[in-house]
């Protein structure tokens, strides 16, 4: 028995009840899941043209996404890609930046050929570069929603074996990169006085495992920024919050692994991972909360995973 039967059945009929049945009953119910948000459709919904953002979009939430200027960075790949197909679908305009240009202006024209309503602009930017980052942003204009998707691993090296060049790349995009993009944006929204900052962290960040020192330790920073951002903006209407997936099948595992596929393959052997648009639908759902509601904290994992190193894997 379904939720909506379940209160029909209990209810008797009185002109009270009558009234609250009657609110009951068109309520679309949300269905949630340990590796996705989704929200229920009849069967006589139209499926999207758009077969890589796959989950239609509750009403009210595409109607304050809508017009929404949302800047993703890492968005050309992975987790930012599919954030950038959902956020279109919402009827979001899009600021995409990241270091590959060319996957960027195909991203664009392919959204642009399905959702020619948004305006999609994109930016060749490494968030490293503080400089640069700074003088895109002036360029910008209002952000409404900023995803820190930007991020990577390199190596499964013990502490005292790695390099000081993959240190430092991993502590610059995935602490200092999140860190430049915010302080660019930031001031705009406390300004306006609204704003949804979206920090893409990682279980790793929650919990610490072996051979992946700095990684985990540039998640943690983020996790901590995150938090510290909450009470710096607790007198502003401006909303922070952090999504932390577990397994996801991305290009992280191959940019990990320096190229070696099948490496990078093995990671997965056994379990079905999520994927990016499982995060991108998670992700769209906190952006698409009413104005006073901030879900500050989201841990996703796949079914079969319970934390960042213990997986059950299939024989």
């Amino acid at each position: 028995m379904n939720l909506v039967r379940l209160a029909q059945h209990r209810i008797h009929a009185t002109p009270v009840a009558a009234r609250l049945q009657s609110r009951l009953l068109p309520l679309p119910l949300p269905c949630l899941t340990t590796s996705s948000i989704r929200f229920s459709h009849s069967s006589s919904s139209s499926s999207s043209s758009d077969d890589k953002a796959r989950a239609p979009f509750n009403h009210n939430m595409s109607l304050r996404l809508r017009g929404k200027n949302v800047l993703i960075t890492g968005a050309s790949s992975g987790i930012g890609e599919a954030c950038a197909r959902h956020f279109a679908q919402a009827g979001s305009n899009l600021l995409l930046a990241a270091r590959r240009k060319d996957r960027l202006e195909k991203l664009k024209k392919d959204l642009e050929s399905q959702h020619p309503q948004i305006n999609i602009r994109t930016f060749e930017l490494d968030v490293r570069n503080r400089a640069k980052v700074q003088a895109t942003a002036a360029t910008f204009g209002d952000v409404d929603v900023l995803v820190n998707n930007a991020g990577l691993v390199i190596g499964l090296e013990k502490l005292e074996d790695i390099t000081e060049e993959a240190m430092d790349t991993m502590i610059d995009t995935n602490v200092k990169g999140l860190v430049h993009v915010t302080q660019a944006v930031l001031p705009g929204m406390r300004v306006r006085d609204k704003g949804h900052i979206i920090n893409i962290g990682s279980v790793a960040g929650q919990q610490a495992y072996g051979n992946g020192s700095i990684y985990c330790g540039s998640k943690a920073a983020v996790a901590s920024i995150s938090k510290a951002l909450l009470f710096e903006t607790i007198d502003t209407a401006i909303r922070i919050s952090e999504i932390n997936p577990g397994m996801v099948e991305t290009e992280f595992s191959v940019v990990r692994f320096k190229g070696d596929k099948s490496k990078a393959d093995s990671v997965y052997k056994g379990v079905q991972p999520l994927d990016g648009n499982d995060i991108a639908e998670t992700v769209v759902f906190v952006a698409g909360r009413p104005e006073h509601v901030n879900i500050a904290e989201m841990l996703v994992f796949p079914t079969n995973q319970a934390a960042a190193t213990t997986v059950y894997r299939k024989p």
